[in-house]
């Protein structure tokens, strides 16, 4: 049987329980803030009680997968445990892995977090194409085939990035905007929407001259603790608003462990994402 593609399961958990991504990012100071300690037992605890909480209302959660690989071995085994938790409960996971490479090694990138027998399965996998758009192909094919999905990085929010996305190509084209065009290709005649994206900044302020039109997703990192809130959405993004996936991380993870203050926080944010979309 051909596996339902990322994208139709992305628009319809965006459409089901609103376009919101949660990070799950347990790193040491909000272990502490939950009064959690810094090692094995707070960070099962920590991403246990986020997925209990909150896997049967966000669409998406995504997974820091340093903060788990941090803790060596059984930091890894956690992070298996959370993802099959999250699918399990219907959430999409997107893995923010970064993986990006070459040949045989993005392969097994690739392999780890895309191929359905591995324990690290993840709905979508977060890649950096800086060693050219061409160095993703075996994670390209591997998402097609599993049914998978891919976000890469393009606009990203840190001050650094632009530095390399925004250089300026010899076509008279930047960098950024090069890799929407690989994305917009790949997403070609897709319905209703690819899956294949990118990341794009949600503090970047006016978008207008790159085309983010891709018809595909846009992960928005920066509401939230960054500064960015859902009213920005429409101004940054323009008519490709709808397919904007906010990602929040602290300004919901930081209401912890208490789980109805972690549900209402992610219901607020859900709530004026949704408005702001629809308005």
């Amino acid at each position: 049987m051909t596996p339902t593609p990322f994208g139709t399961r992305l628009r319809a958990a965006m459409d089901s329980r609103g376009p919101l991504c949660v990070g799950i990012d347990p790193h040491a100071a909000l272990l502490a803030q939950w009064g959690l300690q810094d090692d094995i037992a707070g960070l099962e605890h920590f991403s246990r009680t986020v997925v209990e909480a909150l896997a049967e209302s966000v669409a998406v959660f995504k997974p820091q997968a340093a903060f788990f690989e941090r803790f060596g071995s059984r930091g890894v085994a956690v992070l298996e445990r959370t993802v099959a938790d999250a699918r399990a409960a219907g959430t999409l996971v997107v893995m923010d892995a970064k993986r990006g490479d070459i040949g045989s090694t993005m392969a097994a990138y690739a392999s780890a977090f895309l191929d359905p027998a591995s324990p690290l399965f993840s709905d979508a996998l977060t890649v950096s194409p800086y060693l050219g758009y061409g160095s993703l192909a075996p994670a390209v094919e591997l998402a097609r085939t599993s049914g998978a999905g891919l976000f890469v990085l393009a606009l990203t929010s840190n001050p650094e990035g632009a530095e390399v996305q925004r250089a300026v190509r010899e076509d008279g084209r930047t960098i950024g905007a090069t890799m929407l065009a690989h994305l917009a290709a790949e997403n070609a005649g897709a319905a209703p929407m690819g899956s294949f994206g990118a990341v794009v900044g949600a503090t970047l302020g006016d978008l207008s001259s790159f085309d983010l039109d891709i018809n595909g997703p846009l992960l928005a990192p920066g509401i939230g603790a960054q500064g960015a809130t859902a009213a920005d959405l429409p101004a940054v993004f323009g008519k490709a608003v709808r397919n904007v996936v906010p990602n929040v991380s602290r300004g919901v993870l930081k209401h912890g462990p208490d789980v109805d203050a972690l549900r209402d926080a992610a219901r607020r944010f859900a709530d004026e994402v949704r408005e702001a979309v629809s308005a």
